[in-house]
């Protein structure tokens, strides 16, 4: 019979110490996507259905660009961030790891895409 004390019993059990990381990025990201998401619609909006000429010619201004590519990169980190997060409590041992980093590569890899299509549209 071991006599330790509570504090005893739970050192080396606490945090993994990016749980406020991982909050803050959460919110940062999910305010920066309640502003640019309705300018995205607003600005996206009006060019939609429109021949690609038009929508060339529309993203080559900086602001729409900008405010798209900006979109696909907050929405892209918001949504890796949210899964890993479901990831980390649903998912367990060897197969966690692999749906992590399977996930940030995938995440990464279409908002890469997403902005390299707006860049070929912009330029």
């Amino acid at each position: 019979m071991a006599f330790l004390t509570d504090r005893k019993r739970a050192t080396g059990m606490g945090s993994a110490k990016s749980g406020t990381h991982h909050f803050w990025s959460m919110k940062v990201s999910s305010v920066a996507l309640l502003f640019l998401v309705p300018v995205f619609i607003f600005t996206f909006g009006g060019i939609l259905g429109s021949s690609y000429t038009e929508v060339t010619a529309y993203f080559a201004r900086p602001f729409p660009a900008i405010v798209a590519a900006l979109t696909i990169l907050v929405g892209f980190k918001h949504f890796n961030d949210g899964a890993q997060v479901l990831i980390e409590d649903y998912v367990h041992g060897l197969m966690q790891k692999v749906l992590i980093i399977v996930l940030t590569c995938l995440s990464y890899g279409a908002a890469a895409v997403g902005v390299f299509a707006i860049a070929k549209l912009a330029l």
